[in-house]
């Protein structure tokens, strides 16, 4: 296992730059006009697709890179050249951590290439695990799966919200109730194949931000799916709700972590790598700014006032990356968040995208409020990285229970 590093490989910066090459060529000069679609970037997907930013294979090189850096160099560099295209290209990687995390080799190796498609007929996938009164409080999910045993199927009825990509899916991954007595230690997660009867798109939402990437309502009515499609397989879950149950009996034990608390574990740094993206961005475009705007006879970084935020801007900038790339080294590594380190750095990066992206606003002054430059938009696409995959307060609360002991339910 390779020891902790700030130094990128010569490999790591060659797919860095490559990667910094396509967002800059591609993806912003295509940014205005898909945020102002508000609709799938398709054509930049299946761009990704053909050099290889979108597949299997490019994520499982980076998820699989000894150092743990590779995943969050490519989110940074992605969500550098715009977050609303980012998101809609690298949303399935949700979808397809729920599988890993939690599926067989077999479900692995099935559904995950049936995520991405291929470079001529791309797709895409979903994560569904919020619903209108389950957010932050997943002990609150109405969704459930009831097991057929005669047929062998699991049916599905419920209503998903904020799902990304979420009705336009190829395959849907579904968090549902299994067993409502254990609260969140009886959820599972589930694989809904394309063209299942019952599912369907619900409410498309109009965003504040990140417009490029499409969010909506999944509703769930009589889904019938095969009973290989739970993830994990049945016996394993019949195994662990016995084991929930006997640990409820005796009034305590070891805290089990339910199917979606294993994914949002596994993909918090990148989230915080996400929000580095876009703060380092609105800081590159305030800096550059602030050397050539002139008032009073001079460019307006020589005003204290002016360069002391830069300065601020970039030592918080570097601060959450190191905080993402030391969550994602000892997540590769095999070592334990013990103080919650992937919520340290979802939470500290993403307060401080929402912070830059504000101040590079400010530095531009009028014009950083127009839509002729694109801080405006970095900053109403930051502010979905303090809500989603685990708001602030739920980041904050996760480490204080963390550090204290408490159990985090």
């Amino acid at each position: 296992m390779a020891g902790f590093t700030m130094e990128l490989n010569d490999d790591q910066k060659q797919v860095r730059d490559w990667i910094h090459g396509f967002a800059a060529d591609v993806m912003r000069p295509a940014a205005a006009e898909w945020d102002e679609r508000e609709e799938t970037p398709w054509p930049v997907i299946q761009e990704a697709a053909k050099v290889g930013i979108y597949s299997l294979d490019f994520y499982a090189q980076q998820f699989f890179d000894p150092t743990g850096l590779g995943i969050p160099m490519a989110m940074e560099e992605l969500f550098w050249g715009d977050a609303g295209i980012a998101l809609s290209i690298v949303g399935t990687g949700l979808a397809a951590i729920g599988v890993v995390a939690n599926g067989t080799e077999e479900q692995i190796g099935t559904w995950i290439p049936q995520m991405y498609g291929t470079p001529d007929d791309v797709k895409v996938a979903a994560f569904c695990s919020s619903e209108p009164d389950a957010g932050s409080d997943v002990g609150s999910m109405r969704t459930r799966a009831v097991y057929d045993q005669a047929k062998d199927e699991w049916v599905l009825n419920g209503t998903k919200t904020w799902a990304t990509n979420g009705g336009i899916a190829n395959v849907h991954i579904v968090v549902a109730v299994v067993d409502p007595a254990l609260g969140t230690k009886g959820h599972a997660s589930f694989i809904v194949p394309p063209g299942t009867p019952g599912l369907s798109q619900g409410q498309k939402f109009k965003k504040h931000g990140i417009r490029a990437s499409h969010t909506a309502e999944v509703v769930l009515e009589d889904v019938r799916i095969p009973g290989n499609c739970l993830l994990g397989g049945k016996e394993k879950l019949d195994e662990r709700l016995a084991r929930a149950h006997e640990r409820a009996r005796s009034g305590g034990g070891e805290r089990v972590k339910n199917a979606a608390m294993a994914t949002f574990e596994a993909s918090r740094p990148a989230v915080g790598a996400m929000a580095v993206g876009t703060a380092r961005a609105a800081y590159e475009v305030a800096l550059d700014y602030a050397k050539t705007r002139t008032q009073f006879g001079r460019p307006i970084i020589d005003n204290q006032g002016v360069a002391f935020q830069l300065a601020d801007m970039r030592t918080q900038i570097d601060a959450a990356r190191l905080l993402v790339w030391r969550a994602s080294w000892m997540a590769v590594a095999g070592r334990p968040f013990e103080s919650a380190e992937g919520s340290m750095s979802k939470l500290f990066a993403s307060e401080v995208s929402k912070k830059v992206t504000a101040q590079a606003v400010q530095i531009l002054g009028g014009n950083g409020y127009t839509r002729e430059y694109p801080v405006e938009r970095m900053h109403r696409d930051s502010a979905i990285y303090t809500i989603f995959e685990g708001t602030s307060e739920i980041q904050r609360l996760v480490i204080a229970r963390t550090i204290s002991g408490m159990p985090i339910r």
